[in-house]
Parts: C-alpha cells; structure tokens; sequence
C-alpha cells in the first residue's frame, strides 16, 4: 500500500491538535506533517506521545509567508491538506481584526496556490458556524449549508471571506476541496481563554466566573473527537466542492454550561460574576447536520457524557493548563 502526505495546518492547536492525534494513531500509512507558527494559543506538550513516531513531523511556519510554504509544498508533494489553521478568539478580533484578516484570509490564500500548484487530491477547509451569523431563540430554526453568509464579529467575516475563496478555487480552478462548519467545540486540550476551559479553571481555583450580559446566548456544543471523526470522513468520502455542517444535537446557554461545571465540581454558583456584554454578541447558533449524517456520521457525545469526561480530563491534567495561565508554555 503506497503512503499518503497529509499537511494540518493548525496542529498545535486545540481542534488541529486532536485532530493531528486522531490521524497518526488511526493512519499508520499516513504521514502526519503538522505545520504551526506556535502563536500565543499554539503548544506542542500535547504532542509529547507522538512527537518521535515515524508517521509524524512538525514544521514551524507561518501559513501566510508564501515562499516557506511553496518550498515546503514542493519539497513534500501532499496528497491531502487539512487546514485549521487560524486566529480564532473573537474577544482578539474586536481588540485587532488586522490579525485576523492576515492569518485567516491570506494565510488561506497562500495554502490555496500552493495546493492548486502542487495538485493535491483534497483541500479540506476547517471553518465556523459562526460565518452564518446569529439565529433567535425560536428551537425549530437550524443553520443549514444553504443559510447565506451574515458574519458579525470581525472574526467570523474573517473566516467568511476565507470560505469564499476556498469555494472560488474550487469553481474557478477546480481545486478538489470541502468546507465544515461546526459548532462549539470542548474537550482535552482546550485553551484556557474559552468558555468550558476558563470556567474549570476558575472554578477549581476558587475564582470568579465571568459570564457575558445575562449568559442566556445558546451555543451548540460538539466534543472535539466526534469533530475529528467528521472531518475524516469528509476527507476521505465528502463530494468535491461540498458544505458540511458539524453539529452536536447539544444546545446550551452560556450559564446552563457553567452551572453543569459548578455543580460538577461541587462548588457554589455564587463564583458566577455578570459582567457587560461582548460587542456583537450573537444570540444563537445552531446547526442541522442532517448532510453530514447522510454521508454516515453521528456524534457519539452527548453533552452530559461530554463535559463530565472533560472536566475530569482537566482535573488530570492541571499541570497542562496551569503551564498556559502562567505563560510559562511560551518558554
């Protein structure tokens, strides 16, 4: 059996990362190349199991540098690219969209020639449920592939125009290529800035939880392993130039979630601190993944089954978040 490349960009993050463990163990005639700048919410520890396997390789790089990745690109020949790679933190956008608008739409970009150049068999293009903006509270409304593109923080439009360029090279050169669109995703190795991980954390440290405006915004909540088996399955059987959607059937507000977490850990709901509201708050995501589960995925998380093992999975592994709250991970 001939080997396959497969480039994952983003592989030191927290989707990328479980997504670059799930290939090298599942994948053993694959070769696992992760690329990452290793920015601020970029760690390799998580790594630690699989850094000398003779199937995975890390590269430090900058996706939006155009001449290290064609290099790179030439030098490797990838059958696949699986592109997470990315500024995702909305708080961050509003501080400095400019960020946001180099890594997420001319980092794509840069991916995009050079994949087309190189002649690769499959593009698969990590994005949010976030690009179709916001629903109401009205249960029987979902976004589906065909909701139109309304992003509202300078986060998701960033994303959004990168969705769009993907689709584009498909159209225009066509380049094989998928796009996801997930809902919120928790699990191991979530960076402490999130809502699930920095409600742990706190919690367990005793602090005040910050909850936005009166927390009743509804997140659809999907575990990161139930993602990974989605985004395989695309890769491998998803029909070129297609939408999927990844959802987790698990809608919850902000303070329903961090009440599970108080309440888990045995702790009062007195650490709860309402604090103003972020700019452009959306009410609502919710996504039907009803395309997806006719390709033959399901999610296999509920999400009481999913934060429990989550926060033990954090209770574990204090060592691996308390590096990050210190910054010493940066070291």
């Amino acid at each position: 059996m001939s080997r396959k490349k497969l480039l994952i960009t983003g592989g030191a993050g927290f989707i990328g990362g479980n997504f670059v463990q799930y290939m090298v163990d599942k994948y053993s005639d694959y070769d696992v190349v992760n690329l990452d700048l290793l920015t601020y919410a970029g760690e390799l520890k998580k790594h630690s199991d699989i850094e000398n396997r003779d199937n995975y390789r890390f590269v430090q790089a900058d996706i939006a540098d155009r001449e290290t990745i064609s290099s790179l690109f030439e030098q490797e020949q990838f059958d696949y690219v699986v592109h997470f790679a990315a500024e995702s933190h909305v708080d961050r956008s509003i501080t400095d969209p400019a960020v946001f608008v180099r890594t997420n739409v001319m980092g794509t970009q840069v991916l995009l020639d050079a994949s087309r150049k190189d002649g690769i068999s499959k593009f698969v293009h990590v994005s949010t449920d976030e690009v179709y903006g916001e629903l109401d509270f009205d249960p029987s409304v979902f976004f589906t592939e065909e909701t139109p593109l309304q992003p509202n923080s300078p986060y998701s439009a960033s994303k959004a125009s990168s969705d769009l360029l993907v689709r584009a090279y498909y159209e225009t050169f066509g380049l094989p290529m998928n796009i996801t669109r997930c809902s919120n995703n928790y699990g191991p190795y979530h960076f402490p800035e999130k809502l699930i991980p920095l409600t742990i954390s706190k919690v367990m440290n005793e602090q005040k939880v910050p909850v936005y405006g009166d927390g009743k915004n509804i997140r659809d909540w999907l575990h990161v392993w139930d993602h990974c088996a989605a985004i395989d399955l695309v890769l491998h059987q998803g029909v070129n130039g297609e939408v999927y959607n990844v959802g987790g059937h698990n809608e919850r507000t902000n303070l329903e979630v961090v009440k599970t977490i108080i309440h888990t850990l045995g702790k009062s709901e007195d650490l709860i601190e309402f604090v103003a509201d972020r700019l452009g708050h959306d009410k609502r995501y919710a996504i039907d993944p009803t395309k997806l589960e006719n390709l033959g995925w399901k999610p296999t998380y509920t999400f009481e089954t999913g934060i429990a093992q989550t926060i033990q999975w954090y209770i574990d592994n204090t060592e691996w978040w308390e590096l990050i709250l210190s910054g010493e991970y940066r070291n």
